[in-house]
């Protein structure tokens, strides 16, 4: 079984900071709008390189969006910067009627998504966002795992023609990716090869699945562990071969069981080959105010929860 070593927690959001840094220079064309939260997005190091191309908007989320409709139009690339709920929930109709429709050149970037804003509570937390955005047209959706992940992928989008939306989170987590990869939009990681189930994992359960996986392995049981970074475009063909070998899968996300990465699944197996799941994801609920570990641990978004949800899974089978 491949071993994977958390070279040192560090959070996601910093690695979009590191990756917004680099773009800013070497590519001209990178502008970032903030809503007054240039601290949480780790966007100071880019305002600081680049005052002339940096746009603190203030909390006026809907005028953000707004602006970087605007500037795709003269050929800038914007990256916009809030938590992920004031990134979605509160502009949908804005990214709707000024990004998605007319296909804008525009990258949000959401921080603190998800359980792990932690104790701001459900009023700063969102668990719909994934949702939100994979049924806008033409909208890709980006959750990254850890830091370097994260990185890469903010690199990788500024070259991708189009909405982007990039999520990430607050929390410290296992960096374990390779520091060099190169990100490739749409296409899955296999992480451990397996035969017994499919684990099928987003950000920040990814490094569960793989604790989940190792917990298996030492129980006789393997596991196909999957990174699915990129939700739309979804790897359908790497979800496809991995079940039609092991005959059933777990989708783990920190996200709302409905609208989330499992649902995409799911309709991936129902059009092609119709095999049992597991969902580890929050279960229609608002989240509460906690610490990010008290939180996961009581919304059953662990690796405990994974290992549960593969053996009944294989029971289905």
């Amino acid at each position: 079984m491949k071993k994977y070593t958390d070279s040192g927690k560090k959070d996601t959001r910093s690695g979009f900071g590191a990756g917004l840094t680099e773009l800013g220079k070497k590519n001209d064309n990178v502008v970032a709008l903030c809503a007054d939260l240039t601290g949480s997005l780790k966007m100071d190091e880019f305002q600081a390189n680049h005052p002339e191309r940096f746009f603190q908007v203030g909390i006026a989320e809907a005028n953000m969006m707004g602006i970087a409709a605007g500037m795709t139009i003269g050929g800038k690339i914007p990256f916009t910067g809030t938590f992920a709920n004031f990134s979605t929930g509160r502009v949908y109709d804005q990214i709707r009627q000024s990004i998605a429709y007319s296909h804008k050149n525009v990258k949000i970037c959401a921080s603190h998504a998800g359980l792990t804003l932690g104790e701001d509570g459900a009023t700063h937390q969102i668990l719909e966002d994934i949702g939100l955005m994979k049924m806008l047209p033409g909208m890709t959706v980006i959750n990254t795992c850890d830091f370097n992940q994260t990185k890469a992928a903010t690199l990788a989008i500024a070259d991708h023609q189009g909405p982007v939306y990039l999520r990430f989170g607050r929390p410290k987590v296992p960096n374990f990716t390779p520091e060099d990869q190169v990100f490739e939009i749409g296409k899955a990681v296999q992480l451990q090869e397996g035969n017994d189930v499919t684990i099928v994992a987003t950000g920040h359960l990814v490094w569960e699945a793989l604790e989940a996986a190792q917990t298996l392995h030492d129980q006789g049981i393997s596991a196909d562990v999957i990174n699915i970074h990129t939700i739309k475009p979804l790897d359908s063909k790497a979800i496809l071969a991995s079940v039609g070998k092991t005959g059933c899968v777990v989708t783990a996300e920190e996200h709302n069981y409905y609208g989330g990465l499992g649902e995409s699944v799911a309709r991936v197996l129902a059009e092609n080959a119709p095999a049992p799941q597991e969902f580890v994801a929050t279960q229609d609920t608002f989240g509460e105010s906690g610490t990010p570990a008290q939180l996961m641990d009581k919304y059953g978004l662990n690796a405990e929860a994974i290992v549960n949800a593969a053996k009944k899974v294989i029971g289905r089978k």
